[in-house]
């Protein structure tokens, strides 16, 4: 993946961390891009761990793992920074 990949890929999986988490996160655009980029470097290793490889197709199944780590991992933010989530 390029560099240029990776952040639009951060951005998509970020966003799409936060949505599938309940209520509002405080947290900002870039604090959810670093989540979505660190989302889908470590959901693409686990993939990789699990024998994932790269298809002709979209890899609906790296992508998943991403989203569901990029949401784990705004969970953390939001608990850690103690900007909690707002329904």
């Amino acid at each position: 993946m390029t560099f240029v990949g990776l952040i639009i890929a951060g951005i998509i999986i970020g966003a799409l961390g936060r949505l599938f988490l309940p209520g509002k996160q405080k947290i900002g655009f870039l604090a959810t891009m670093a989540v979505g980029i660190v989302g889908t470097l470590i959901g693409y290793g686990i993939a990789a761990g699990l024998g994932v490889e790269e298809t002709k197709g979209v890899d609906w199944l790296r992508w998943i793992i991403s989203i569901a780590v990029a949401a784990f991992l705004v969970s953390l933010v939001v608990k850690f920074t103690g900007k909690g989530a707002t329904r």
